[in-house]
């Protein structure tokens, strides 16, 4: 019997799951370059599997309890977006099936009480910091811990950093040449916060005035991948209003806010808000992007010491937005450093949002082949553009024994400026 997906039954967003099945030819170019296909090695794990199952769960000829644990286990890191010849938007297809069956499969009691604490915790930073605090506590007892929570407290950094609030406007250094507005994040501001304050420094001395909106929260990207288009689409709105307009760019400097905002339209498609998330979405920039295309105002002097960084390629920054080359153009023009490419370079890391903590064994794995091909190469640091790839790189590193700086982009350019 021929089924098809009913695309008036799940909304909106049913329609553009209809057509990412439709356009999927099972070629099997995606099938080397997905981390999970070549880590377990079935068809179910890999994007064409994982198509195959979606339709037909959405079909109805398949339970969603049987299917979901292969959708489950996907990253979300896009790798099969960048490979696929036929042009399948990935993420069109898995954001809103993982929104369509939260609703319907409630999951183990661990299931649920990890989804509620990332609901109730990831995206306000004070929660967060006190969890984390308590988190550190508990570590001598992580062997006691079920393995999700014991990755959560492994992922912690040894001391949680301690910095200022960000000021609500860091002026141009000067004559100004742009002026901005800044996300400033959630889980980042907890865990990194140099990398906004490096950020902020970065973008002064090159003439650009930085606004740091009080009212702004978490973009809601945490919650879209796992499933939580309700407080997705609160945090999303809220920002909507909070971040000015009459700025040249909202700059984000974290790869994962950055695609999720782009997911902006799909994630309010049908409602009275889509217009003002599609023009809110065009508006944000990745920093380095926002750099490369202004152009140095004040060119980076030398480091003090000749330096060679491995480059990591956040998946979300290359796959999902397609930003490879404005990080590395920007690292190039710094004397004294020297960029080196990463075997197997843009293969996931492990950490994709919330996965090293809902799917830790794969996510170990990864993390660990990440480590060990920088170590082979022996650099005297990593850049990324994500926090969740700098945390999770730096926390595998650390297991082998490698004291390895793991910084973001401009943390680099921030340490250049600096040293003049």
């Amino acid at each position: 019997m021929q089924h098809s997906i009913d695309s008036e039954r799940y909304g909106p967003q049913g329609e553009a799951m209809a057509h990412q099945v439709k356009t999927c030819v099972h070629c099997g170019f995606c099938l080397p370059v997905c981390p999970t296909y070549k880590d377990l090695g079935q068809e179910m794990d890999s994007p064409r599997g994982r198509i195959l199952l979606m339709k037909e769960m959405l079909e109805g000829s398949l339970n969603i309890e049987e299917g979901l644990p292969y959708v489950d286990k996907c990253l979300g890191c896009m790798a099969c977006v960048t490979a696929c010849p036929s042009g399948v938007e990935y993420g069109e297809l898995l954001t809103p099936f993982r929104a369509l069956a939260r609703d319907r499969v409630k999951g183990t009691l661990l299931d649920r009480l990890t989804r509620l604490s990332f609901r109730l915790l990831l995206p306000f930073p004070r929660r967060f910091r006190a969890a984390a605090v308590l988190g550190r506590l508990a570590r001598p007892f992580t062997g006691m811990l079920p393995e999700r929570m014991a990755s959560m407290l492994e992922l912690l950094p040894r001391k949680l950093p301690v910095s200022p609030p960000l000021p609500s406007v860091y002026p141009a250094q000067g004559k100004r040449r742009a002026r901005v507005a800044l996300l400033s994040g959630c889980v980042q501001q907890v865990l990194a916060p140099a990398i906004n304050w490096a950020t902020l420094r970065v973008l002064a001395r090159n003439g650009v005035e930085v606004m740091v909106p009080g009212g702004q929260g978490c973009c809601g990207a945490l919650a879209l991948h796992n499933g939580d288009d309700a407080q997705a689409k609160h945090l999303a709105a809220r920002n909507f209003d909070a971040l000015p307009g009459d700025v040249d760019a909202i700059i984000t400097n974290a790869a994962g806010c950055g695609s999720g905002i782009k997911e902006y339209p799909l994630l309010f498609r049908g409602d009275g808000l889509e217009d003002k998330a599609r023009r809110f979405s065009a508006r944000v920039q990745d920093v380095s992007v926002f750099l490369d295309e202004l152009g140095f105002g004040q060119e980076p002097p030398p480091l003090p010491a000749a330096m060679t960084v491995a480059y990591h390629d956040a998946c979300h920054l290359a796959h999902a937005q397609g930003i490879r080359t404005a990080p590395r153009k920007l690292l190039d023009r710094i004397p004294n450093l020297t960029l080196m490419e990463l075997m197997d370079g843009e293969t996931c890391c492990g950490s994709a949002g919330t996965y090293n903590l809902e799917q830790p064994e794969i996510a170990n794995r990864l993390g660990d082949n990440k480590a060990a091909v920088i170590e082979r190469l022996q650099p005297d640091a990593v850049a990324a553009g994500n926090v969740g790839c700098l945390m999770q790189i730096e926390s595998h590193l650390r297991r082998r024994g490698s004291m390895l700086p793991v910084l973001h982009t401009v943390e680099l350019l921030d340490r250049a400026y600096e040293s003049a």
